[in-house]
């Protein structure tokens, strides 16, 4: 019997992997000699075979369950069926284990890769060959193995396969099994044909680790899947094909949550010394920003520079970077400023400051003054050791420097300290006229014109972890949490504490366009969220058990248009979206509409084109377009377009959406099909409006008939006006008749 677990799904022949239930669908089918079983695995590491009934439901409840091996790895690499499911591999630690199903009945073979000589021996994946006997092993020294005579337990034989320098992380035979396919650390797919060691092909620089490779069913594509949440498409004689990418996974995110006040993209660590600019509309990456500069080795503990600290002034033209890179002795660090260029639509560098701390900078800050951004901006940063920094704007003075062509740069302007504390957090106040620095337990106030120090608050015992003013109408407030579980609000105005309570507060992110703050806590295994106005202690809106993991960054994303809401609870979401990023770095947002009603508006959702900067190609095309439609005006054609060539919601959705997140043909046919059908009512109508016309005609046609007449009977044919010049006149009738050959289109004649 199989002990009580959650079960992961896979069938024999490369089927998917299903969710935590052992519910199958009903055409669940295996390729090979068995039908009839479907095999997964359990978290109690047994795979496990699985008979399933025939039943008319969609859904059928497993209940045979009988254990074909034990000790296998977790993941689904770890296991590979073999030549038309007539064995099954599997690796785990020193072991590979294969078993041969023969007329229902299971044999048992294992190998140990301790027999093996050299090298880090552990396997990490396995894949089977196929149409032969052959079995591919990735290992943990960078070597491939292929096993072959298995089904005999002392003359078995192996090749080896070396071009990795790190682990092997997934490998895939091609569907004819000519050829393997390997990847690894190294961000390169390696194409091994036939087996042999001396020919093998590369495609390089696919931008992160290669974690799981996958063929498609026709051997036309290749897919791979990579640690950085990326998708590369493949074609079959090695050339990339095609990149989806959303938010890109990074080991650890040290810059925090940052928005972009230009395009409200939320900002964050990318790629290696890169920060990603992500689109939360359409789920895209705008662009990436190499901070850094400098060539990313992959390599186990290497240390390398990492970007740490991220700010944008107020308007977003001006772009603060920190980066480090930690030594045995002393850090690297670098600050750096960019400008927004507007001819090149992206950040440049303006200057660089080399070792702007001694010891690791905690926290950065502009001055937010919108009016005096230009004028006077000021950068704030702080660090552990013990002292604040202010950096301000001068004018360049040297005219045959390095920077010569920068009309400004950045220099210190103050350092301010307090009883040799490491400075920890640091924020402006919304006018910027007071600057609130925490110093472990203590949370200074320092006036930004003069910087004296004007009041100090402090609530022991514990250290200040988050700081923040309030803004609007509570802007005379000051909230604090410590890592003791206190959430502290001091009014400036009386140099008091005005509320405190007792939360452990991971995250505390105030909302820039209104007085509500987002609190998370962190307790009991769960989180928690708590939206609060300074002003009033009591908070507005408490979510329990908002997720099982941790939150570790939130940030407000301001809306396009005011949401509007039901009911009063759900006021702090009317101006803006809070995000979250969990410590699995799943990114989470709370919303007041329902899946349905936040799927409708998906044409207008991932129209990725609007908030793109545009292109010579697209400049080219739209003046062609221009040009066209300008013709068609002059010719006369547009009386002729069909009334119903508009924009069509449906078609819409068609060109905007992306690819990967469109359903399927099916679905979208019946959409487009009746979206250019004309209902009867407007056709009617049309017809109707058409007889109208044609009896007005009529009608007309009739009163000029006799109005010719009448003026033929009193018209003065003297002989002399017969002989002189006279100027001829057209009847009503000639007129409407010679007004219908202009109308008709020649332009046909042209092509002649």
């Amino acid at each position: 019997m199989v002990a009580p677990a959650t079960l992961r799904v896979v069938r024999c022949g490369g089927s998917t992997l299903h969710g935590a239930r052992a519910v199958f669908s009903a055409d669940s089918k295996q390729v090979g000699p068995c039908p009839e079983p479907v095999f997964l695995w359990s978290d109690t590491f047994q795979l496990v075979s699985v008979k399933l009934t025939k039943a008319a439901g969609q859904d059928l409840e497993a209940k045979e369950l009988s254990v074909v091996l034990h000790g296998v790895g977790a993941s689904p690499k770890s296991i590979a069926f073999g030549r038309e499911g007539e064995y099954v591999a599997s690796v785990k630690d020193l072991n590979l284990q294969v078993y041969f199903f023969k007329q229902k009945q299971l044999n048992r073979f294992s190998l140990s890769a301790v027999k093996t000589k050299g090298g880090n021996n552990h396997f990490t994946c396995v894949a089977c060959h196929p149409t032969e006997d052959c079995i591919a092993t990735g290992h943990a020294d960078g070597k491939i193995r292929l096993w072959r005579n298995f089904y005999h337990k002392k003359e078995y034989t192996f090749s080896t396969l070396h071009w990795h320098h790190d682990t092997v992380m997934d490998l895939a035979f091609s569907i004819e099994g000519t050829s393997l396919l390997s990847g690894g650390v190294e961000s390169v797919l390696v194409l091994w044909h036939n087996g042999s060691d001396c020919r093998k092909d590369f495609l390089p620089r696919l931008g992160s680790p290669i974690e799981y490779i996958s063929m498609s069913s026709d051997g036309a594509l290749c897919c791979t899947l990579h640690t950085d949440n990326r998708i590369t498409i493949i074609n079959s004689n090695l050339r990339f094909s095609k990149c989806i990418q959303g938010l890109i996974k990074t080991m650890d995110v040290k810059t925090g949550l940052v928005v972009d006040p230009r395009t409200k993209a939320l900002v964050l660590n990318g790629e290696p010394g890169h920060l990603q600019f992500y689109c939360l509309q359409s789920d895209q990456q705008l662009f990436s920003l190499d901070i850094v500069q400098r060539q990313y080795i992959h390599q186990a503990g290497l240390k390398q520079t990492d970007l740490v600290k991220v700010a944008f002034s107020a308007q977003g033209k001006w772009l603060a970077t920190v980066e480090e890179r930690d030594e045995v002795t002393d850090p690297e660090l670098q600050l750096k400023l960019w400008f927004y260029d507007e001819e090149t639509q992206s950040f440049k560098l303006n200057t660089r400051i080399n070792m702007p701390h001694e010891d690791h900078v905690t926290d950065m800050c502009f001055r937010d003054m919108d009016e005096l951004e230009d004028d006077s901006l000021i950068l704030v940063t702080a660090g552990r050791d013990c002292v604040f920094k202010v950096w301000v704007m001068v004018e360049d003075t040297d005219p045959e420097g390095k920077y010569a062509q920068q009309s400004v740069s950045w220099n210190c302007d103050f350092v301010g300290s307090y009883h040799n504390y490491q400075a920890t957090n640091c924020c402006f106040s919304e006018d910027g006229s007071v600057l609130a620095v925490s110093f472990e337990e203590t949370v200074t106030v320092w006036d930004s014109v003069t910087w004296d120090l004007k009041c100090t608050f402090c609530h022991p015992p514990g250290k200040i972890r988050n700081i923040c003013f309030g803004r609007l109408t509570c802007s005379k407030y000051l909230i604090g949490a410590t890592d003791h579980g206190f959430l502290c609000c001091w009014n400036l105005l009386s140099c008091a504490l005005e509320w405190s309570a007792h939360l452990n507060i991971l995250v505390l992110q105030p909302d820039p366009l209104s007085e509500y703050i987002a609190a998370v806590s962190w307790l009991s295994k769960e989180s928690s969220l708590f939206v609060f106005k300074p002003n009033e202690p009591r908070p507005i809106y408490i979510q329990r058990n908002l997720c099982k993991e941790k939150i570790q960054l939130a940030a407000f994303i301001p809306r396009d248009e005011p949401e509007t809401v039901g009911s009063e609870k759900y006021l702090w979401l009317r101006r803006s979206q809070l995000f979250f990023l969990t410590d699995t770095q799943e990114l989470m947002t709370l919303s007041t509409k329902s899946l349905e009603e936040r799927l409708t508006p998906s044409s207008k959702q991932l129209a990725v084109e609007e908030s793109l900067p545009v292109t010579p190609f697209s400049l080219l095309l739209g003046k062609h377009r221009c040009q066209q439609s300008q013709q068609d005006i002059d010719l006369g054609k547009r009386v002729v377009q069909n009334k119903h060539e508009q924009d069509s919601p449906a078609v819409k959705e068609l060109l905007h959406t992306p690819a990967h997140v469109l359903p399927s043909a099916s679905f979208l046919c019946p959409i487009f099909i009746n979206s250019l059908l004309i209902s009867k009512e407007n056709k009617s109508a049309e017809v109707a409006a058409d007889e109208v016309e044609m009896e007005s005609e009529k009608a007309e046609d009739e009163s000029d008939e006799e109005r010719d007449i009448t003026e033929m009977e009193q018209e003065d044919t003297s002989p002399m006006e017969l002989l002189g010049e006279m100027t001829c006149k057209l009847s009503k009738s000639q007129e409407k008749e010679l007004r219908k050959i202009r109308k008709t289109d020649y332009s046909w004649i042209s092509a002649f």
